[in-house]
């Protein structure tokens, strides 16, 4: 495979120490580079920015730019996109550290949403960073490899059902009822035929 692993995701964040002390502080993350140029090595437009690495346990990084003289909102998201879809997902080890998580998040005075339960696949909570950014963190609740590979098989046939509707006014067609997540083997069978 080419791609090995995430080497980083980039944002834009309205203020780089602001930025560094939340990530350092508040989640523990390893602020492991920062470098800066008055031109974009890429392209050559004038923009100064300083650009900040935090590195995750894997050695997988989130990384922000600071471009005071750029317009633009910090979080990156257009007006019309919900506020909830663009995030960035970080795993922790269990259900129980999400758990803790979140009541050190609270005791610090962030606002959490969750914890949610995606499907028996994982479980999140959700902040926001002080950019805008929406945070999750999340935990892998299903280590079947039968079940996972269900899911993985089952992938295209979600895919299907939502190309052909576009809504989920079907989904009893292969989760088995109009809400959450119960799986029938007659009905996925029904979807791919």
């Amino acid at each position: 495979m080419l791609c090995k692993k995430l080497h980083h995701a980039a944002y834009r964040c309205r203020d780089a120490a602001e930025t560094v002390k939340f990530y350092t502080e508040v989640l523990g993350l390893k602020f492991s580079h920062a470098m800066g140029e008055d031109h974009v090595p890429s392209t050559g437009k004038y923009s100064p920015h300083v650009h900040i690495f935090f590195e995750m346990e894997d050695g997988s990084s989130i990384a922000f730019f600071e471009c005071p003289q750029d317009p633009g909102e910090p979080s990156g998201r257009d007006p019309g996109t919900p506020d909830w879809v663009q995030h960035f997902a970080f795993e922790v080890e269990s259900v129980e550290v999400l758990l803790q998580a979140k009541a050190d998040l609270e005791a610090k005075g962030l606002k959490v949403i969750g914890p949610t339960n995606h499907d028996d696949f994982i479980e999140s909570i959700y902040f926001f960073d002080p950019s805008g950014h929406r945070l999750e963190l999340t935990a892998r609740t299903c280590h079947d490899p039968v079940r996972l590979k269900s899911f993985e098989d089952e992938a295209p046939q979600v895919l299907a059902l939502w190309e052909k509707t576009h809504d989920w006014s079907q989904r009893h067609l292969l989760f088995g009822s109009r809400s959450g997540y119960h799986r029938d083997q007659a009905a996925n069978k029904e979807v791919s035929a």
